[in-house]
């Protein structure tokens, strides 16, 4: 039974192989009219156009594209294939191009690969994640193919490609249906095609599949998606400046379209309009996802190279820059040693190689900054700005630091506003790196959207509960609303205060001091006339063993190597310490189970509640003895801080306001 399925799927394909060329357009005076014939360049096209010889300008117009010299493409051009004759693509490119000649596609990273069948199903949602269903639209395996054949040379690459491009052309035209319109021409995923398209067309287009009357098809099916795009725009968020940024890619990569300046007028508008919106004075992107926040800078620098491309990079004001340079200088700031930042909101972690690359990059572009200089070569030139914490109040992101290196102490805390789908309830969530390790990285996102059980999943990593925060009977946050009330940085103390709206009635205020660049107080108040069950919340690496001494509410872990954290709460009222469920996801569709705890007491009136909570980076496999002793003058309600802190014996006094 399974050789009889296996010949009949060969079968298919053998057979979709022999009659590709029957499936050849007949190439007619329609066949170019999205081309601009009075493009330079074009002239003999034009002349044969004329005389009515359509195949013959067809094979004219193909011809110019295999010499077309005038517009280089970022990374992939003609001419460039004796150099990567030979070379490795990687396994997974490698993997894709060829599970694709045997239409297993893996539509979106986080999961494997699918069988789509001999005659493809481009129907087919194997597992009820939304993500599957649109990615699987952005072919993103024909780009590994276009890199198979530039590498082997191996016709079989480029003649798939060529069926499978017609297959999607005939299966998933526009207007099949309102559901099939609402995924393959969901405009998101138009834009990730048409923005491969060009590097798939420079590697593709030498071989002798790419026909003349392929190439029509090609171009008049890029044409249609590109103007679809304009026409339904995205209202908002990331996905607009991706379309709008691609549009202006297609006009500049193919200029020789009726549209292209069009396209490209298009995308600029939109993108000089949407950085003054979306991007916050401080240089945060409103999604407040450090993940998306990165994308934007990737989009925004990507459309300003293509309209340099097309020598328009004057339609693009000083401030578009300098925006972009602020938007780097936060990635900076947010960032750990090893090149990650916080899993706040939709982010995972991810290849030091990859963001190095995109430093590399920045740098290029700000040559004179000499901390992204400092990024792009691993601390090797560039300089360290003049200051170690850092605050982008606009946004909601902190950063408490001692230094910048690996050995650093480094607290990334965000308390930011309201903000789109990628942003959780989570105002106060932070994440704490000492000595190269991330001791509570923050609970990720695990997956988008889709059926109600995957979308039950989401909302599990969405819970205000399983960030390092206050909640009100583990309910989530109502509102995310930040309101700083002070930001002070001075030699041995750094101070943030900030207020945030959480719960009808009650406001969450937390106060984080990091002391002695060694380690952070964090006083939580409850503030209003709502009651119920108070907690303050914690969330440990997967592998920190902590021990949980719920006689002291204390919790430390037992790194082997003595790197360690404690974490005590030194309320003097009655507050008690619970383990919780814990989770954390560093990709996409895969959780890893982890410690979590929780102080908890009761709200029973109109009182305001306070939590005192030490969190301490110590050497050693024995926790220290931690204790506080108020001073006169110590009012937490009124926010003066007077204080003796004494750590196993010794005793550090620390006074300050907690708001300005």
């Amino acid at each position: 039974m399974i050789n009889l399925k296996k010949t009949t799927a060969l079968f298919f394909m053998l057979l979709n192989i022999c009659f590709s060329n029957a499936q050849e357009t007949a190439i007619n005076k329609e066949s170019f009219d999205a081309v601009n014939l009075n493009y330079p360049g074009l002239e003999k096209v034009h002349q044969l156009f004329n005389e009515a010889k359509y195949n013959d300008a067809a094979k004219e117009l193909l011809t110019y594209y295999r010499n077309r010299k005038t517009v280089r493409h970022p990374d992939f051009n003609i001419g460039d294939e004796a150099r990567s004759r030979g070379k490795e693509i990687g396994k997974a490119n490698q993997e894709k191009a060829d599970n694709a000649l045997l239409h297993k596609f893996q539509p979106h990273k986080g999961y494997g690969f699918f069988d789509y069948g001999a005659d493809i199903n481009w129907d087919l949602w194997p597992i009820k994640d939304n993500e599957i269903r649109w990615q699987l639209h952005r072919v993103t395996w024909w780009h590994s193919m276009a890199l198979a054949y530039r590498s082997s040379g191996d016709e079989k690459y480029a003649k798939e490609w060529v069926l499978q491009f017609r297959d999607w052309e005939k299966k998933n035209y526009l207007g099949r249906s309102a559901e099939n319109d609402g995924i393959a021409w969901r405009p998101l995923e138009v834009s990730e095609r048409i923005q491969s398209y060009p590097a798939i067309f420079n590697l593709f287009v030498v071989s002798p599949n790419f026909t003349p009357a392929f190439l029509m098809e090609f171009l008049n099916s890029f044409n249609k998606q590109t103007d679809y795009i304009p026409q339904h725009y995205s209202k908002e968020g990331n996905h607009l400046l991706f379309e709008a940024q691609r549009v202006l890619g297609a006009g500049a990569f193919f200029p020789e379209f009726k549209q292209a300046e069009q396209w490209r007028k298009s995308g600029i508008e939109i993108l000089n309009r949407e950085i003054k919106l979306q991007v916050f004075a401080d240089g945060v992107q409103w999604e407040l996802s450090p993940t998306y926040h990165v994308g934007c800078i990737e989009i925004f620098t990507k459309a300003y190279n293509a309209a340099k491309m097309a020598g328009l990079e004057k339609e693009f004001p000083e401030s578009y820059i300098k925006t972009i340079e602020k938007m780097v200088l936060v990635t900076a700031n947010i960032s750990f040693p090893n090149y990650n930042y916080p899993m706040f909101g939709d982010t995972w972690v991810v290849d030091k190689a990859v963001r190095l690359k995109q430093f590399s990059s920045w740098s290029k572009m700000f040559p004179n900054d000499g901390l992204i200089e400092y990024y792009a070569t691993e601390g090797a030139t560039g300089k360290l700005p003049d200051y170690l914490s850092n605050a982008f109040p606009n946004g909601g992101l902190y950063t408490f630091r001692n230094g910048w290196e690996n050995k650093s102490t480094i607290m990334v805390l965000k308390a930011g506003p309201p903000a789109e789908f990628h942003a959780q309830p989570d105002n106060g969530t932070f994440e704490l790196w000492v000595k190269g390790r991330n001791f509570t990285p923050d609970t990720g996102c695990y997956i988008y959207s889709g059926d109600a059980e995957v979308t039950k999943m989401r909302n599990w990593f969405r819970q205000t509960r399983v960030h390092s925060t206050l909640t009100l009977d583990n309910k989530d946050m109502v509102i995310t609303e930040a309101r700083q009330n002070k930001w002070k940085t001075s030699k041995n103390l750094d101070v943030l205060t900030y207020t945030n709206p959480s719960y009808s009635n009650l406001n969450h205020q937390r106060s984080v001091l990091f002391i002695n660049g060694k380690y952070f107080l964090i006083i939580d108040k409850a503030i209003g006339t709502a009651t119920g069950n108070l907690g303050v919340h914690f969330q440990l690496k997967e592998d920190s063993k902590p021990v949980f001494d719920k006689a002291n509410n204390s919790v430390y872990t037992t790194y082997e190597d003595g790197n360690n954290l404690l974490i005590q709460s030194l309320n003097s009222d009655k507050v008690v310490l619970n383990e919780e469920e814990g989770k954390v996801s560093y990709s996409y569709a895969k959780e890893i189970s982890r410690p979590a705890f929780v102080f908890e007491k009761p709200k029973n009136d109109n009182t305001s509640q306070q939590f005192i909570s030490i969190v301490y980076p110590y050497d050693g496999n024995k926790a220290p003895k931690i204790t506080i002793k108020p001073n006169p003058g110590n009012d937490f309600e009124k926010g003066n801080i007077s204080l003796n802190i004494t750590i196993d014996g010794k005793t550090n006094a620390v006074k300050t306001t907690l708001e300005q």
